[in-house]
């Protein structure tokens, strides 16, 4: 898929992700459409079976999309009004919007520079707090852009003050912490079907996995009105389903996402040989396999830079141009939070490149020349 072509001095358009979509996915959907049954139907317990075989866990628990995947595993941990939640504010609004639905409060860290998630050491100088402390339940790193959190002393932070730890894995199916899947390490996972991330089912969907096997049955029945079986509801829940057309996708996107992290990770090092000299380029830690959801640079006049290469046909993101602490809706609800500088230089400086499983060779190195065109004519400093 990275197959080289003849480089053509015209304009291309080159969109910033791309959905695969094969003849497989369109007879599996046929099947589900043909089967006469659309909800939490047999598709999507293969589809949990084989994700949960896939991170290496007992249970997944398909939800509607990752925030509620997020929702449902803070509800089920029993975290609600009163308690503490230790987020990252470079993420996605859903990391801190799940928590104050149940009536939590997210605590926002900074991050480490070079992973882009959480600081452990951050998250120590917090728990030293006695206001924080004493009422923290939760520790929620993100696999930012497809590199894991450090995982290890978050685990020993949480063991040490009895906290959980729940895993926002949503950007990072496939990535590796140790050797270990992503959504395998802490209390509980949780994972996002967008339509941009590495594997999709061409819609909002999620997954929840866990080794823990009161948990998972609790979650099953959150997600589905408080029900193990019809017309009997047990607990209070929710309407979180999954459906069976977005489940048949996903069990054939499950089985090609291998092999497009792998062409991931070929396209973010055709990314680095051209960029290193001339942006800050992703990094990837000694620990982990990152799966490249988002390539992410950083530079100074990003805006310009994102500016220029719109006009070039090259589309780029922002991930994300204002941290959640900064967010409106969060400071309405909170007041102003503190200040994180890690976090705050990423808004102000991030770009994320186009990024998937189709980019050809020449598709990237156009990308490249323009970038390098931009720096080298405004002779640019990197951030």
């Amino acid at each position: 898929m990275i197959g080289s072509k003849h480089r053509s001095s015209m304009r291309k358009i080159i969109p910033l992700s791309k959905v695969c979509i094969d003849e497989d996915m369109r007879r599996m959907v046929l099947k589900a459409l043909d089967s006469g049954w659309y909800i939490l139907g047999e598709f999507t317990k293969e589809f949990e079976g084989k994700f949960a075989r896939f991170v290496g866990v007992k249970h997944a628990i398909a939800t509607s999309s990752g925030t509620t995947a997020l929702f449902l595993s803070l509800v089920a941990l029993g975290i609600g009004p009163g308690d503490y939640v230790i987020v990252p504010s470079m993420s996605f609004v859903a990391t801190a919007t799940a928590v104050l639905h149940t009536g939590a409060r997210p605590i926002f860290v900074d991050i480490n520079l070079n992973t882009y998630t959480m600081d452990p050491d951050r998250v120590r100088e917090l728990l030293k707090d006695p206001k924080i402390g004493k009422r923290a339940k939760a520790i929620m790193p993100v696999h930012l852009y497809g590199h894991p959190a450090d995982m290890d002393p978050i685990l020993e932070l949480a063991e040490e003050h009895g906290l959980y730890v729940i895993e926002d894995a949503c950007q990072a199916h496939g990535a590796l912490y140790k050797g270990r899947k992503v959504g395998s390490i802490g209390h509980v996972g949780c994972f996002s079907f967008y339509p941009s991330k590495n594997m999709t089912v061409c819609g909002d969907g999620g997954m929840v996995t866990t080794n823990d096997d009161e948990l998972a049955e609790e979650i099953r029945m959150l997600r589905n009105h408080g029900r193990k079986q019809k017309y009997v509801h047990e607990i209070l829940g929710y309407n979180m389903r999954f459906n069976e057309i977005q489940a048949a996708i996903g069990i054939v996107q499950l089985e090609r996402l291998p092999e497009w992290n792998d062409v991931r990770r070929r396209i973010a090092r055709l990314y680095n040989e051209r960029l290193k000299d001339f942006v800050i380029t992703p990094k990837e830690a000694p620990w982990a396999r990152h799966v490249y959801h988002m390539y992410v640079i950083r530079v100074e006049r990003r805006d310009e830079l994102a500016e220029f290469l719109k006009e070039r046909g090259i589309s780029t993101g922002i991930h994300y141009p204002v941290p959640i602490h900064r967010q409106p809706v969060i400071e309405k609800i909170l007041g102003h939070q503190s200040e994180l500088p890690n976090t705050e230089l990423c808004a102000r400086t991030v770009l994320s490149l186009p990024m998937f499983p189709g980019l050809s060779k020449d598709d990237v190195e156009y990308v490249c020349d323009n970038i390098i065109e931009f720096l080298k004519e405004r002779k640019t400093i990197d951030a």
